[in-house]
């Protein structure tokens, strides 16, 4: 992807109500964990934020919004609910098939995505970035 290679240990699919999307666990050549995503062919690779850097932003949210976060703007593009329907290999996070989240994704400048993920009391935020599919290289070993 671009001039980073990630090697792939694990996919979990989930579906969306309309449709499903793919994500891919993964390690970047110096060690870095990653999820690349794939949904109806668009690319994008997404790391977790840390703790101390977490956004605050909380549900509910509405496509069209506005995010303020680290000196950057995002607009919520996307706002549904996603179930995990299938896992092979190994993931970085304790993930089951049939469990559910709300989730939320918002674009910003320089193909930039910020993406939430709620369940009770819980989230998680990654930080992405967009890929142009025609430029990745899959290679198997």
């Amino acid at each position: 992807m671009g001039r980073k290679a990630i090697q792939i240990f694990g996919h979990a699919r989930y579906s969306y109500g309309r449709g499903f999307w793919d994500e891919f666990c993964g390690t970047s050549q110096k060690g870095a964990i990653s999820w690349v995503s794939v949904d109806e062919g668009d690319v994008v690779e997404q790391i977790s934020i840390s703790d101390r850097r977490m956004p605050k932003f909380r549900p509910p949210f509405k496509p069209g919004e506005t995010l303020e976060y680290e000196n950057n703007t995002y607009t919520v593009s996307e706002v549904e609910q996603a179930e995990c329907i299938a896992l092979r290999g190994q993931v970085d996070e304790e993930l089951q098939v049939g469990e559910t989240y709300d989730f939320a994704n918002a674009t910003g400048e320089d193909n930039r995505l910020l993406s939430g993920e709620f369940w009770g009391a819980g989230s998680m935020w990654f930080q992405g970035r967009w890929f142009d599919p025609f430029g990745i290289k899959i290679q198997q070993t």
